[in-house]
């Protein structure tokens, strides 16, 4: 079990938080919360070769679990599914609402005041800087969020409520992004600095 501030069993309480927030009728509600809760069996760290490969593992080892506690064949294939669909880096398209509502809830929690704070929690780990000096906001360099933690959210998160599959999920993401867009603000104040118009979703044609 992952147990970086990032994808701690805080973080499964949160996704399950955000899929049910997320999940309509449609949803096997006992399949997403299996879901929630073993997406991160197999957690590796962001700059690990591998980590394409988490979800993949998370899946296989939820099965024998999923077993223990009395689920049908039909449920663990679903949970596993949902649990291998969810990460960015797998690239393995979503085909149930539950997968769906999972990926949507699991990218929320990069979102909003969490989000912040998951942003710098894993800077930290690894070791990068919070931004670039010379150049807060990348306008004369190349994005490098493996260097710069702010050049994250330029790089993946500010899209994300593009990327949401649910309605519901976008919606929420929207709303957690906007705060986001704020501390960004107040943050280029604190360094001197002034947010480019193409960091904001709505100036760069999101």
């Amino acid at each position: 079990m992952a147990t970086d501030p990032a994808h701690d069993l805080a973080h499964l309480d949160r996704v399950w938080l955000n899929a049910q927030a997320i999940a309509d009728r449609q949803a096997n509600l006992r399949v997403l919360m299996a879901a929630s809760y073993l997406h991160d069996l197999v957690n590796l760290p962001k700059n690990d070769p591998d980590r394409h490969l988490a979800s993949r593992h998370s899946a296989d080892q939820a099965a024998p679990i999923l077993r223990d506690l009395g689920f049908a064949p039909a449920e663990i294939e679903a949970t596993q599914h949902a649990i291998a669909a969810h990460s960015f880096s797998a690239q393995i398209p979503p085909e149930t609402p539950e997968a769906r509502i999972l990926r949507d809830a699991d990218r929320l929690d990069a979102l909003g005041a969490v989000g912040i704070a998951r942003t710098f929690a894993v800077a930290g780990a690894l070791g990068r800087a919070l931004y670039d000096p010379s150049d807060p906001f990348a306008e004369h360099r190349p994005l490098d969020d493996l260097q710069f933690s702010i050049d994250h959210w330029r790089v993946k998160l500010l899209a994300l409520p593009e990327d949401m599959l649910t309605e519901r999920g976008r919606t929420l993401a929207q709303e957690r992004t906007g705060r986001m867009l704020r501390f960004l603000e107040e943050f280029a104040g604190e360094i001197g600095a002034i947010v480019p118009t193409g960091w904001t979703p709505e100036r760069n044609g999101a």
